[in-house]
């Protein structure tokens, strides 16, 4: 399993994320090939690390519903 240094990462929440603090994901576009995803309320926690083919098909299901 490859690794990823996410420490320099630069993460942003989704615009559909709430401001109560909860449900939120982030994202980084820092790292070329993948997208990684993480919890924005375990920012020390584990990253998801999906490739851009993969994150794209899904941003497209969720945008056509």
């Amino acid at each position: 399993m490859r690794q990823y240094d996410l420490s320099n990462a630069n993460w942003f929440k989704s615009s559909y994320s709430n401001g109560d603090g909860g449900d939120c994901v982030e994202v980084s576009h820092d790292v070329p090939g993948v997208v990684p995803v993480r919890d924005s309320k375990a920012t020390d926690g584990p990253a998801l690390v999906i490739p851009v083919a993969a994150w794209s098909a899904f941003i497209a299901g969720v945008v056509a519903g």
